[in-house]
């Protein structure tokens, strides 16, 4: 290419990335001479358009597959699409048309996007969720979970939106809300398909003490979302329904028994599903709250109802009558249907024996000087248990004795038995969608199995209402494209519900390891060699779906032999979100419509605070504040528009260097000119020293003193961003470093030719250190400085360490008697209070007529020597 003065970002990159894909440069494969190294980003949505929260994930992920190439690894770098979804099959309801074409037209928009910010996928492990050659292996996986009795169908209270109208997941329900689209979920009784992730929560959850290398966030909320906790069910008879209700308790928590004043019964529960049509007060307030899905985020900002049913249990210490309540308040998501209520020790509980009059016992007074005492008067059925001791001085007992005295008795009386419990519930993946992946299950009258693999894949419906496409390469089928199957003569009906998208994507990471192996679901030899994953980069709002569902997945594939890696990723890095202004406005139904900014005219106040806004027409528009970029909110920022304006280097430069990496970044174009202006500096000053003429070799034996500061500059920069970048991930503040050190060389005026080669040798290293991250101009640097072999095959520079320590100089503050004398430079590090003294004392001989009554030293900042003068 040759080299002009003036950087031009757009002619330098389509240069590199042209060389890149005519040689294949990224191309990977299995290399036992080398360690492997398996970074991936989590995929795309193909909506047709990047924005600037994609751009900072792979941004992430390509800089540290760079920096691993340059260590010497073998560096699988894939990427691919995850492609079934609502958005698609909503886009083609709209524009008339499969949802097959529209995902297979923004797939390739976004690819030509991916491509021009340079990034170093493996483009041949291009794999995309919605292809029958992908999906048909996850059709052929159910099957085999199904025969395991893994996966089973029943009916069941569902999340249901109605505006996706489809069932949710839990994990999908977020405060109430579909994560898709806002909408207030609704409870839903229906047919549904299950998989036993629960078989796992104990393997789920004693994994997470080997992540060592995982976010303690992420770790935790697992923990949580696993819920595990163990304790006793004990039951609570109603005698004039015949019925028994099984309350789990936490262990510790046995004593709180003593202290009911009611038992909480969601509207959900068997018992009301009995008698709710006999009463309509309790009919009308059981039909308010199936309309409604209780969540974490709305519980405690209800109000807190409930309708008395009539009904008492009896209890099983006491033998007393325990009204229950039916309540609005129980989270449906826990399967939790029952709970106790202690006002005694609950201040919700107490508010609601309060708000219904329900009587209850003062039941616990707590010792002032040691919180573990209680003082309490037993019933006679526990005072009068041969198991007790001094029954007297039982008035004060510890909760740890009073729950063993209590568990004792239930037991005995077989009214209570140990259990372990999870929060942890089975993962509902049943969805009611055109554009996903059928599920292989064929019936008829009672007479259910599984497809054969030999007619998989079931094609999604709009795959086969797409006559464009053609199948024809699939090895050995062209996939069922009907509603009824043959399997032994018998006329079976396929299952018409669809896959949970996120099913997908909880083997994506395995597939890239051999994404054209037709014999199987994933090739085992070469599965084993890359996996597991070295390095995952994604969003912490991923904790307890996706990050969850691959660990489950990756243990089912192990089980199955595919693999035989316990975990699907050794080090996970959650990038932080990039946040911009959002505006909507409220339609007649109150909903809101989100509008872009391009379309907005905002008022801000002296501190930068929007004031107001409104649209080109001058309607008034609300600000929604700083938000996640997401299309939903329709506040993302185009990379494409940035990057013909400053280009991919400048984008990806800015994008690394705004914040570290795990923070949010609120998003400002303005800010992007410093970063633009730093690649131009850089590109001048490598073509300004390219022009001097000088074969002499670098000679740091030579080296006077000015040289030698700043070869250790170099030296201690090149330390420092291997650290930073290599080990910590603390991009922003390695490229803080480079450009310290872009500064001091373009403020040296060196005159001999050591001085050029100084330079040229400074200049090569940090081109070096840069190349991760702005790839396209140190591609083309690189040549410009004479350098024979291409960068992308170049190793990461080293740092001498015994320069360093050999030629630092440092500067010692000296002090008499807390005034400031002088400042002593020695070209060594590390000095010792006795050399430093006996220095001062040769400079200054008349310290040696005082009495030095004390000496102060600050290692390697200060020295005070406090005198008494003669």
């Amino acid at each position: 290419m040759k080299q002009e003065k003036v950087y031009h970002p757009k002619k330098v990159e389509e240069y590199v990335q042209k060389y890149w894909e005519t040689h294949k440069t990224f191309r990977t494969n299995i290399d036992r001479r080398k360690e492997k190294f398996y970074c991936l980003s989590m995929f795309p949505y193909p909506s047709g358009k990047l924005h600037m929260g994609h751009v900072r994930n792979y941004t992430i992920g390509d800089v540290i597959a760079r920096c691993q190439r340059m260590l010497g690894k073998n560096v699988l770098h894939p990427i691919g699409w995850d492609s079934f979804g609502l958005p698609a099959e909503n886009a083609a309801i709209r524009n008339n048309i499969s949802a097959s074409r529209w995902t297979t037209s923004n797939i390739g928009k976004m690819k030509k996007q991916l491509k021009k910010l340079g990034f170093s996928y493996d483009w041949s492990r291009e794999i995309s969720t919605c292809n029958p050659k992908y999906y048909r292996w996850e059709q052929w996986f159910f099957t085999k979970l199904y025969k395991k009795g893994l996966v089973y169908k029943k009916f069941a209270e569902v999340n249901w939106c109605p505006t996706d109208k489809t069932v949710l997941a839990n994990e999908q329900v977020v405060d109430g809300l579909c994560w898709n689209c806002d909408e207030t979920i609704e409870r839903k009784n229906q047919l549904q398909w299950f998989v036993k992730i629960t078989e796992y929560s104990e393997e789920l959850l004693q994994g997470l003490k080997y992540l060592k290398k995982w976010p303690e966030k992420v770790k935790t909320m697992q923990k949580n979302w696993i819920g595990k906790t163990d304790g006793f069910e004990i039951q609570f008879h109603v005698p004039c329904k015949k019925e028994t209700l099984f309350v789990y308790v936490e262990k510790e928590n046995i004593y709180t028994i003593m202290g009911i004043s009611c038992i909480y019964i969601a509207s959900n529960h068997p018992l009301v599903l009995k008698i709710f049509k006999k009463d309509k007060k309790i009919w009308k307030f059981v039909k308010t709250c199936q309309k409604i899905q209780i969540s974490e985020g709305v519980v405690s900002t209800i109000a807190k109802e409930g309708v008395f049913s009539n009904l008492y249990a009896i209890h099983p210490v006491t033998k007393e009558n325990i009204p229950i309540w039916i309540v609005n308040f129980i989270l449906v998501k826990d399967n939790i249907n029952i709970k106790l209520s202690v006002p005694s020790l609950n201040y919700e509980d107490y508010k609601f024996s309060q708000k219904y009059n329900i009587p209850y016992k003062e039941i616990i007074s707590w010792d002032s000087r040691n919180k573990n005492i209680l003082r309490r008067n037993f019933p006679e059925s526990i005072r009068k248990d041969e198991t007790l001791k001094d029954v007297e001085k039982y008035d004060v007992i510890t909760t740890k004795e009073m729950n063993l005295q209590i568990i004792r008795r239930l037991i005995s009386l077989k009214l209570a038995k140990k259990k372990i419990r999870y929060r942890l519930r089975d993962w509902e993946v049943s969805r009611q969608r055109l554009w996903g992946v059928r599920i292989p299950i064929a019936s008829n009258k009672g007479d259910t199995t599984t497809v054969p693999r030999k007619y998989l894949p079931i094609l999604s419906y709009e795959d086969r209402r797409d006559h464009s496409k053609n199948f024809s390469n699939l090895s050995d089928t062209n996939g069922i494209k009907k509603d009824s199957i043959l399997i032994k003569g018998k006329k079976l009906y396929l299952e018409k519900d669809t896959l949970d998208t996120f099913v997908q994507s909880s083997w994506y990471y395995a597939r890239y390891t051999c994404p054209n192996y037709n014999k199987g679901m994933l090739n085992k030899k070469i599965a084993n060699y890359w996996l597991p994953v070295d390095q995952y980069i994604g969003g912490i709002e991923h904790s307890t779906m996706h990050l969850l569902y691959i660990r489950f997945f990756h243990k089912l594939m192990r089980d199955e032999g595919l693999l035989s890696s316990d975990e699907p990723v050794i080090n996970l890095l959650c990038q932080g979100m990039i946040l911009s202004d959002a505006f909507y406005v409220l339609d007649n139904e109150k909903k809101r419509i989100w509008i872009s900014s391009d379309r907005v005219v905002v008022k801000r106040d002296r501190y930068g605070k929007i004031v107001e806004s409104r649209d080109h027409e001058g309607n008034p528009v609300i600000h929604g504040g700083m938000m996640k970029m997401s299309k939903s909110k329709n506040n993302g920022v185009d990379p494409e528009t940035i990057i013909e304006q400053y280009g991919a280097d400048t984008v990806r430069l800015f994008i690394m260097f705004i914040a570290p990496v795990e923070m949010n970044i609120e998003w400002n174009n303005s800010q992007m000119i410093g970063a633009h202006r730093f690649v131009k500096k850089l590109w001048k000053i490598v073509l300004d020293n390219v022009s001097e003429k000088s074969n002499v070799a670098l000679n740091i034996d030579r080296f006077n003193e000015k040289q030698v500061d700043l070869y250790v500059s170099l030296q201690k920069t090149i330390k420092k961003v291997t650290h930073d970048m290599i080990h910590q991930f603390c991009f922003n503040t390695a490229i803080s470093e480079i450009m310290k050190l872009v500064k001091k060389i373009s403020h040296y005026h060196g005159k001999d030719e050591q001085d050029t080669a100084l330079v040229k040798e400074i200049l090569n290293k940090i081109i070096l250190m840069l190349f991760p991250i702005i790839p396209h101009v140190c591609f083309v640097l690189w040549k410009s400085l004479g350098n024979y072999q291409n960068i992308d095959h170049e190793k990461w520079p080293s740092f001498d360490e015994d320069y360093i320590r050999n030629n630092t100089t440092r500067k010692i503050i000296l002090q008499i008697n807390g005034k400031f004398i002088d400042k002593i430079v020695f070209k060594r590090n590390n000095i010792s209070e006795r050399e430093i003294t006996s220095f001062v004392q040769k400079r200054y001989p008349h310290l040696k007529s005082c009495k030095i009554r004390k000496i102060i030293y600050i290692r390697s900042k200060l020295i005070n020597i406090l005198i008494d003068r003669k």
